[in-house]
């Protein structure tokens, strides 16, 4: 009989419970996947200190890469056994449920068939920046995005999936970061702590038309930086990874978290493909932090650090 277990949050800021749990059954649109390793989300490690949680014990999860074992009955695209990756939305389910979700099963929509690569669909949401959605063959537009935090595994993210639906992406990153964000496809990058960085981004930016600007790293202090730029720029919209404090009115800024119905196009129609075509590259590299749910403690600790570049993971 498989056996399955859990990392639970007891109580705000109390450390993970590795026990054993109920194993997940799927719902008609559903799949149960066995785990093989995890990456940590931005959102795991404010969850864990109690950010926006309901109910205690709970169970967390966004994202994952595994093996699918066992689907629903309205499920037709994914067969048990399958390797995919995918996003639980376990924030979304804490947000407007009492109920813990368990974190390995996963609404369909919301896998791809490949290994080693988790994104996030911030672009797409109603009343956001609304990008259009990336596709295989994508011809440029002549529109340009800025993603501040280029080398985040947010921010590569972020710069695929711009490219791919033909927005000319301009990025920040430090120096030495510069030739990673090239690779995900920026077509220029600067460096953020260079003073004239703002009036560099304007001049790149040309005659293309400013559609927004994503700043994958959200922390108030990144303002000091992204504040000039959209003056520079003239002010429009902002999609923020964190809670936003007050801004000037120039900048339409809204949080986002890039969770919800929207990204199903994303991951329904495009990642499987686009990486078997190396449309998407699995970027930035895994930084392997230990085995076993045992090491979510120390991964979370890890993510709160400095891994530029980098994405946390933990194999199980």
């Amino acid at each position: 009989m498989p056996s399955n277990r859990s990392a639970f949050v007891d109580d705000k800021g109390k450390p993970l419970r590795v026990a054993d749990s109920a194993m997940p059954k799927p719902g008609a649109d559903d799949i149960v996947v066995r785990n093989y390793a995890v990456a940590i989300n931005t959102i795991d490690p404010a969850q864990a200190d109690g950010f926006q949680i309901r109910q205690y014990p709970t169970v967390l999860g966004h994202d994952l890469a595994g093996e699918v074992f066992d689907v629903g009955s309205n499920v037709t695209r994914f067969k048990k056994g399958g390797r995919v990756i995918g996003h639980a939305r376990q924030f979304r389910f804490l947000q407007v449920s009492q109920k813990t979700e368990p974190s390995a099963c996963i609404r369909a929509f919301l896998l791809a068939m490949q290994p080693s690569y988790l994104t996030a669909c911030g672009f797409y949401e109603e009343g956001y920046m609304q990008l259009d959605l990336p596709s295989l063959d994508a011809k440029p537009n002549g529109k340009v995005v800025v993603v501040y935090g280029g080398s985040s595994s947010v921010g590569i993210a972020a710069i695929q999936l711009a490219v791919n639906a033909g927005y000319r992406v301009i990025a920040t990153s430090s120096s030495n970061n510069f030739d990673l964000c090239r690779e995900a496809g920026a077509s220029d990058v600067f460096d953020y702590k260079v003073e004239t960085v703002a009036g560099d981004i304007a001049k790149a930016v040309c005659d293309d038309k400013f559609v927004g600007l994503y700043n994958a790293i959200g922390i108030p202090e990144s303002f000091d930086v992204v504040t000039p730029i959209m003056e520079k720029l003239n002010g429009g919209f902002l999609a923020n990874t964190k809670p936003l404090g007050k801004l000037p009115n120039f900048i339409d800024a809204k949080f986002v978290l890039g969770v919800g119905d929207f990204g199903f196009p994303v991951w329904d129609n495009f990642i499987t493909k686009a990486l078997e075509s190396g449309k998407l590259k699995c970027l930035p590299e895994a930084k392997v932090v230990g085995k076993g749910l045992e090491s979510l403690q120390e991964a979370f600790e890890v993510r709160n650090g400095d891994v530029s570049a980098q994405k946390v993971v933990v194999e199980l």
